[in-house]
């Protein structure tokens, strides 16, 4: 196994585990150099860098290209490139797609689904591929799902995703991503999951790890900030500062 992800691996129950996203070279090359943990190259970069309205737009094309971007840049940081929607719906699929992101520069993929991509997962842990799994609320499902909204608010609900962690874990993954997930669920998920819990409006303290889409956290995308977001940066109000005094400049009789 990769020594970074060993590393990883080992922090379970102790140093919390940092993951942001980043779909470009000076992107991830400024979030390493800042010593983040892990760069998810995530699905996302449908709506933040391409402008689709949500994940299901993205294709293995769009994946592969910002995948090698990244890890073109990556020196430290683990490297977890999202499968996107239709590539692994079969185990075989699965590992074809895993096998696709990995020759292009990734440490690990990521896939949504517990019981029902249990196969998939197990498929591609066994030729060697480190897995992140991805439960509670999965963005790929949100044309079906009616919506983003939070999980785990019924006892129904909160016992499907423990289930999904079980299956994950039993396939073989090294991590498991909890989104959007009632934070006392998430809490006890991460209390009985050997693996490391990494949670994105799950609450704070609830799970091993956070993840962040890093244009959330340095408020670089404006037209949408997610009600769990916590932005330490405006970067969009300077951005736009900076390129109007630039047209002021060029404008500027000599």
């Amino acid at each position: 196994m990769n020594s970074k992800i060993a590393a990883i691996i080992a922090r379970k129950g102790n140093v919390p585990v940092s993951e942001l996203t980043a779909y470009d070279y000076p992107t991830a090359r400024l979030v390493d150099e800042a010593g983040v943990d892990m760069i998810l190259v995530g699905d996302s970069l449908g709506m933040v860098m391409l402008g689709y309205p949500d994940t299901t737009h993205v294709t293995l094309a769009h994946m592969l290209h910002h995948v090698e971007a990244v890890a073109r840049a990556a020196k430290n940081a683990v490297v977890v490139a999202d499968m996107p929607i239709n590539t692994y719906n079969t185990p075989e699929q699965a590992l074809e797609t895993a096998r696709a992101l990995m020759a292009v520069g990734a440490d690990a993929v990521k896939l949504e689904g517990g019981e029902a991509m249990e196969a998939q997962i197990r498929a591609i842990t066994q030729a060697g591929i480190p897995v992140q799994g991805h439960i509670g609320l999965l963005p790929q499902k949100v044309k079906e799902e009616g919506g983003y909204r939070m999980h785990g608010k019924t006892d129904e609900e909160a016992a499907a995703i423990m289930r999904d962690m079980e299956a994950v874990v039993r396939a073989g993954a090294f991590s498991v991503v909890i989104e959007c997930t009632k934070h006392a669920v998430a809490k006890a998920i991460t209390k009985a999951c050997p693996i490391i819990t990494i949670g994105i409006g799950a609450g704070r303290g609830t799970c091993d790890g956070e993840v962040a889409v890093f244009h959330d956290l340095v408020g670089a995308y404006p037209w949408f900030i997610p009600s769990f977001a916590r932005p330490k940066a405006n970067i969009a109000s300077e951005i736009t500062r900076s390129v109007k005094e630039y047209i002021a400049e060029v404008q500027k009789p000599i």
